[in-house]
């Protein structure tokens, strides 16, 4: 049974730093990949990154590119993501999903998702 558990989220200051986990379990990163999305009150889920060992390929939207790392090590079941020079406009409930690859899991309806977690950015 494949099951998503995010933890990590919290309140941080503009500029600071969060790191969230997804563990994972009912496959491992070497099967299948996992990313991250996020969602702010009002707006649409925006895809934010995706790691896949398949592929050898990390993704990254444009408007975290150089600020977040996904990370993940082969035969395990936990991806990370390392968030720095957080901005307000990260606000937003943070979910790790898989699919059978990371255009789906950015670009359409992953399969599965985690129950989120919530990042704020304020001061």
């Amino acid at each position: 049974q494949v099951r998503l558990v995010e933890s990590g989220g919290g309140l941080v200051q503009p500029g600071g730093s969060l790191r969230l986990s997804c563990a994972a379990s009912g496959f491992t990163l070497d099967e299948y990949p996992i990313g991250w999305l996020r969602q702010a009150p009002g707006k649409e889920r925006e895809a934010v990154a995706c790691i896949s060992l398949e592929d050898d390929g990390t993704y990254y939207a444009d408007s975290v590119r150089g600020r977040f790392t996904i990370s993940g090590a082969a035969g395990g079941n936990t991806v990370y993501l390392q968030m720095d020079s957080l901005k307000p406009e990260d606000t937003a409930v943070y979910y790790c999903a898989t699919a059978s690859g990371c255009y789906s899991i950015l670009h359409e309806d992953p399969e599965y998702w985690g129950q989120g977690t919530q990042v704020t950015v304020s001061s």
